[in-house]
């Protein structure tokens, strides 16, 4: 550990790397995620065609064959992104495609009859979308957002393989200055598994937050 210890300025800046990418990619990822889960459980062909052929193209395609597209490709076609803009968007593309699945199942998963009352209350469609629909589908997506959001963080990784220092390339560089690799390696693994659980524990009270305000909406 003493070799941790030493190089724990690198370290730490590949953390910071690593919780900074994260958040812009799933800042991203959930905003695609909500706008293509709700144009693929559309009944028109105008919204649900587009999102079906995006979300099918990013979910059925490698995430680092993407990074590597973005950061390799684009720059000969005179696009110049940096490297986090590239790791942003490849993960911020990549997983708001299994979101906008998490987001339309739970928009279908929702009662009829609910959607019954609200269109006899001549509610319009964005309203019940609004009020009646989100509010009950989002208590549902909690859960499998918060296990998508897991998977995103472990998938920063891949970033390292496009130069960006994150908390797996500073491990890598470490490892070659030392070529000592057991204790890099095992510290390495209990951060991402600390970010992991305060990302679970935290998704988990917002659950539970929102299940409570939705308890006392339908109570009264």
């Amino acid at each position: 550990m003493a070799i941790v210890w030493n190089y724990r300025i690198e370290m730490l800046n590949g953390l910071w790397w690593t919780v900074k990418l994260a958040a812009t990619s799933a800042v991203l990822a959930f905003a695609l995620a909500f706008v293509a889960g709700v144009a693929r459980s559309s009944h028109s062909l105008w919204f649900n065609v587009p999102a079906t052929i995006y979300v099918e193209f990013f979910r059925g395609t490698s995430a680092l064959a993407q990074l590597f597209w973005l950061f390799y490709v684009l720059p000969f076609l005179g696009v110049d992104l940096s490297a986090f803009q590239c790791g942003v968007i490849g993960l911020g593309l990549c997983f708001s495609a299994y979101g906008a699945e998490v987001v339309r199942i739970c928009i279908e998963s929702v009662p009829r009859g609910q959607l019954e009352a609200a269109a006899a209350l001549n509610l319009s469609r964005f309203q019940i979308l609004r009020m009646v629909v989100m509010p009950e589908a989002l208590i549902m997506m909690m859960p499998l957002l918060s296990n998508l959001l897991i998977e995103l963080i472990k998938a920063t990784s891949l970033v390292s393989l496009i130069t960006i220092p994150d908390l797996t390339f500073q491990a890598k560089s470490v490892i070659s200055k030392t070529y000592q690799s057991g204790a890099v390696l095992l510290v390495t693994l209990l951060i991402y598994l600390l970010i992991s659980l305060v990302v679970s524990s935290s998704m988990r009270k917002l659950e539970t937050h929102l299940s409570r305000g939705r308890s006392v909406s339908n109570g009264l």
